[in-house]
């Protein structure tokens, strides 16, 4: 189900109505809880078992980090091995055999291709980050676990920004989930600025841009000039694209009194590598920082070598992160390469 389907809109008509006939905060929850379900698996619903393992594994592993501090790094263990397991079995299985496969005939081997016809799950990529930035808070002392199993759900499936993000905190999220919310139309004004918004940049700026680059790079020998404009056509569709589902995203929270955190802050404005980092994917581009870049060590690395070593596996790993194939790594690297040069 796609923001801009008919579907959708009429489904989020029915969630808003119930949910603030709904008083009890716990209802509420619930209801959202169930939507995002549904949500989520309105085309495919074996989606939603992965989600709720998901969900059941890092709920229990938080309280038993809790419980038994003694044995955290175990539980930690267990939820980086679940989330990370399924993230990389759905979505990077057929990449690392392809590979492999490619290495072997290198030196001669030739083994028999591999590959499983693997449906790679939507939003995999931000829900795994999403719930795994709960247990690993969780693991450094920074947040305590919630014990209701209905509100850490619903943080975790949260329809509005489930499938592309923000990529939410717990810390920010669940105390909005555990709060009591009663309707003010404050929502109701708040929200509709972002819902128009977002569909303006995706139904009249991205999806007829879209239409120009595809033609561009469809064409076998593009002149120079003509690839240029397909190149800041395509730098503008996709950042029409992907803020117009945030500003869709946070509107449509807003409806249900819940505030997503900012996603974009005019990034083609930005007056360096890092600045734009700071202002792209910023949900995304702060948790690659606060559990990737700072625990290999970041800005605390002495030598150049060290600090290039960092910044390239951080970056490499976030063009991995966008997919699986070696022009999202070369992505990664060609960001960490700039931002090394710019330091």
């Amino acid at each position: 189900m796609t923001f801009t389907s008919v579907d959708y809109l009429i489904f989020a008509v029915v969630v808003f109505f119930l949910y603030w006939i709904g008083r009890n905060r716990t209802l509420q929850n619930l209801i959202l809880l169930v939507a995002s379900y549904l949500f989520y698996g309105y085309v495919h619903p074996w989606f939603c078992l992965l989600l709720a393992i998901s969900t059941v594994t890092d709920y229990v592993c938080g309280l038993r980090m809790a419980s038994h501090p003694d044995h955290k790094r175990l539980y930690l263990i267990i939820s980086l091995a679940v989330n990370l397991g399924m993230l990389c079995g759905f979505k990077y299985f057929n990449f690392f055999m392809e590979n492999v496969h490619a290495v072997l005939d290198t030196i001669g081997l030739s083994p028999g291709e591999f590959t499983l016809s693997i449906f790679l799950p939507v939003g995999i990529s931000f829900y795994t980050f999403q719930t795994l930035s709960y247990t690993i808070d969780i693991y450094r002392g920074e947040l305590k676990p919630t014990k209701s199993f209905i509100d850490f759900a619903c943080f975790v499936s949260l329809f509005p920004q489930l499938v592309a993000g923000p990529i939410e905190r717990a810390a920010h999220m669940i105390p909005q989930l555990q709060r009591d919310r009663n309707w003010h139309f404050d929502f109701l004004f708040t929200a509709w600025p972002l819902i128009i918004r977002g569909y303006l940049k995706k139904l009249v700026i991205a999806d007829n841009v879209a239409v120009f680059v595809d033609k561009v790079f469809m064409l076998e020998s593009p002149g120079y000039a003509l690839l240029v404009a397909g190149g800041l056509a395509f730098a503008l569709q996709i950042y029409a694209d992907f803020s117009a589902y945030t500003d869709i995203a946070r509107g449509t929270a807003r409806l249900f009194g819940i505030e997503l955190m900012e996603n974009f802050k005019r990034p083609y404005l930005a007056i360096s590598p890092s600045d734009f980092w700071r202002r792209w994917h910023i949900s995304f581009s702060s948790w690659i920082r606060d559990y990737v870049y700072i625990p290999l060590g970041g800005s605390r690395v002495n030598t150049t070598l060290g600090f290039f070593a960092v910044i390239m596996t951080t970056m490499g790993l976030a063009g991995l992160w966008h997919g699986a194939a070696w022009h999202f790594v070369a992505w990664g690297l060609f960001h960490g390469g700039i931002t090394f040069v710019y330091h």
